[in-house]
C-alpha cells in the first residue's frame, strides 16, 4: 500500500495546497474516490475507515479557538443522533462563539454568536462543547418542536440531563428567542422515550389535550412473559404506538406486531391506536380523532407541518 495522504489525518483545502494539491486535483480525487469528505472543505484518504474518531479530529481541525461545539454536533459528539430527519446525511458541524467574538468563516461548518458562560462549555473527547444542559436548552429553543422534545428526550434517556435541570435552566433565560417553546417543551421531557417517533406522538397526544400516556408500560401474560407498549392508558386498557419506517417496515416486524397486539387484545381487551408519520405529521387529524373516541374526549386540532422549520436566528 502506498502512503496514506496527510499519514492518513484529515485536512481543509487550505493544507491541502500545502501538501501540493490545489483545489480542483482535491475535487478530481475525491469524485475518483481517493479523497473521502469528512464535510465541507475537509478530506482524509479514502482508504481510511470511517470512523468517530477521524470525524472528532476533523471537527477539531475547523473549530477556532474561540469556538466550541454546540447544537446537534455537540449532541453526537456525545453519542447522540439528535439530528432531524432531512439533515441526518448532512454532516455540518455547528460553532458557537460569545458575542464580540470572530465570526466563523471555514466553510464547513455553520456558526452564531450568543451568550456564553464559562460554566456552559465542557471537555469531552478532544472537543469543546457545550454542556448537555446548555445542549438541550439552545435545541429546545431553536429546533422544530416534535423535533426539540425529541432530542431532550435523547439526551434524557441517556441520562445525560434530568427534567428538573432543564426546567431550572431555562427558567432562568430571560428574553431569549424560543423560549416560550423551550420551557414548555422542558416539562415534557420523558427519559422513558425509546426513540424520536415516540417523542412526536407523545407530543400530537400532549397537543390534543389528552392526558399524558404512561411509556413503555410492561404488561405481563399469565405465563410469566413480558410484552411493552409504547405509550398506553393501562387502566383504560388503550394501547398507543408509533410504526416507524426504522423498525417497521420489513413483513417480520410488521408480522410481531400485529400478533403482539392481537394476542394482548384478546387476553386482556386492550385496544389500540397506530401512529405513523404520516398520520403524526402533517394535517391528518385521524390519530387523535381515533384516540379521543377511545378516551372519550374531543380533541384539540392543531396542524403540523410536514417538515422541518428553519432554526430561529437566537442568541
Amino acid at each position: 500500500m502506498s502512503e496514506l495522504i496527510n499519514d492518513g489525518f484529515p485536512f481543509t483545502v487550505a493544507q491541502g495546497r500545502n501538501l501540493g494539491f490545489s483545489s480542483a486535483e482535491l475535487r478530481r480525487m475525491h469524485a475518483a474516490m481517493q479523497l473521502r469528505r469528512e464535510f465541507r472543505g475537509v478530506y482524509v484518504d479514502a482508504r481510511v475507515p470511517d470512523s468517530r474518531r477521524g470525524r472528532l479530529r476533523a471537527i477539531n481541525l475547523v473549530t477556532p479557538d474561540n469556538a466550541v461545539v454546540c447544537d446537534e454536533t455537540a449532541a453526537w459528539v456525545r453519542g447522540l443522533d439528535v439530528f432531524s430527519p432531512g439533515t441526518r446525511f448532512d454532516f455540518t458541524p455547528a460553532m458557537l462563539v460569545r458575542h464580540g467574538g470572530a465570526h466563523i468563516v471555514h466553510p464547513g461548518s455553520r456558526g452564531r454568536q450568543a451568550i456564553l458562560a464559562t460554566g456552559d462549555v465542557e471537555f469531552v473527547d478532544g472537543v469543546h462543547v457545550t454542556t448537555a444542559v446548555r445542549t438541550v436548552s439552545d435545541l429546545l429553543r431553536r429546533m422544530y418542536r416534535p423535533y426539540a422534545l425529541a432530542a431532550a428526550d435523547a439526551f434524557a434517556a441517556a441520562e445525560l440531563v434530568t427534567a428538573p435541570e432543564v426546567i431550572e435552566y431555562v427558567a432562568k433565560l430571560k428574553g431569549y428567542r424560543g423560549i416560550v417553546q423551550a420551557r414548555s417543551l422542558a416539562a415534557m421531557i420523558e427519559p422513558r422515550t425509546q426513540s424520536p417517533g415516540e417523542s412526536w406522538q407523545r407530543l400530537r397526544i400532549l397537543d390534543a389535550g389528552f392526558p399524558p400516556p404512561e411509556p413503555q408500560h410492561e404488561v405481563v401474560d399469565d405465563f410469566g412473559r413480558s410484552y411493552f407498549i409504547d405509550l398506553p392508558y393501562p387502566d383504560l386498557l388503550i394501547g398507543s404506538e408509533y410504526d416507524g419506517r426504522e423498525f417497521h417496515t420489513d413483513d417480520a416486524h410488521r408480522q410481531h406486531d400485529a400478533e403482539r397486539r392481537e394476542y394482548l387484545s384478546e387476553l386482556y381487551g386492550w385496544r389500540w391506536v397506530i401512529g405513523t408519520r404520516q398520520r403524526i405529521f402533517g394535517q391528518d387529524t385521524s390519530f387523535e380523532d381515533e384516540l379521543g373516541a377511545l378516551l372519550g374526549m374531543k380533541p384539540i386540532h392543531r396542524w403540523w407541518g410536514t417538515r422541518a422549520q428553519p432554526a430561529l436566528r437566537a442568541a
